[in-house]
């Protein structure tokens, strides 16, 4: 879940018992994410999507750190085609060709996981199958700057740069974030080289770091909802994230999980 907050110069560094509690969060996060996305499938609706969710959660003892979150009143996020980024389970039915963007944000002993993925499903077309990769990479490419001592412009820049390209649209309006004990702390962490001197990364720092790119114009829109963010031209997004530690030696990536968007997984070149 990714939304603009008040800046402040307060980024909070985890201890090393922080970050052992936080792993156990991200890894369970990331369980169930991986488990969400194997159940998406045509026909299903993207309610059930939610309710498969929410009783994974319930069978490892977590909450959803989305849930009655300003109000937000779905397990995780659920966001078809031309949904960005907080997409609400409803009657929607997945169709084939579809791609489903799914975040998933726990709560375990009062510390949070959060994660992202945009699952392809049935027969999808080869530039959606190219904005997926895409955008996947785009992630990895920012992740290999969480170093200590490195700025965090050159991390948020790293994703447009790679991204540039492609031709696809960056969305600026939603970003990154810390992540902890809540579930947005600082900084923000925007999928383009923001203006001005930006902090050096230290180690303990955790980010969600989580792209979101368009297939065409990255500006977007909030459905009447409050919540729902579409794409300005009704093509399709995706969106993939991870939390990552920020150590001396470079990222410890604590949602980690098998790579889903590569070209060769996808049977496309870029």
């Amino acid at each position: 879940m990714a939304k603009r907050k008040k800046n402040s110069n307060k980024i909070p560094l985890k201890s090393a018992a922080d970050i052992k509690q936080m792993r156990v969060a991200c890894e369970l996060a990331s369980e169930i994410l991986q488990q969400t996305a194997k159940f998406i499938q045509a026909g299903k609706t993207t309610g059930e999507v939610d309710a498969y969710a929410a009783e994974l959660m319930k069978e490892r003892d977590v909450v959803s750190a989305f849930l009655g979150y300003r109000g937000f009143p779905g397990h995780i996020c659920i966001s078809p085609n031309e949904e960005v980024v907080h997409g609400i389970g409803n009657d929607r039915v997945i169709q084939d060709g579809d791609i489903i963007s799914i975040d998933v944000g726990i709560v375990k002993n009062g510390w949070i996981g959060d994660n992202a993925t945009t699952v392809p499903v049935g027969n999808v077309d080869e530039e959606t199958k190219r904005l997926l990769a895409v955008t996947e990479q785009s992630l990895y490419e920012a992740l290999q700057h969480a170093k200590d001592g490195v700025f965090l412009a050159d991390l948020c820049g790293a994703v447009a740069e790679y991204v540039r390209p492609f031709k696809f649209g960056v969305v600026k309006e939603f970003v990154g974030h810390g992540v902890g004990q809540e579930l947005h702390e600082e900084p923000q962490v925007p999928n383009y080289r923001p203006m001005g001197r930006t902090p050096r990364l230290r180690e303990g720092m955790v980010l969600a770091v989580e792209p979101m790119i368009n297939a065409g114009t990255p500006r977007v829109k909030i459905l009447d909802d409050g919540w729902t963010v579409i794409t300005g031209d009704k093509k399709n997004s995706a969106h993939f994230e991870h939390t990552v530690h920020v150590t001396k030696d470079g990222p410890d990536i604590l949602t980690a999980r098998p790579r889903e968007a590569t070209p060769e997984l996808l049977g496309i070149t870029l």
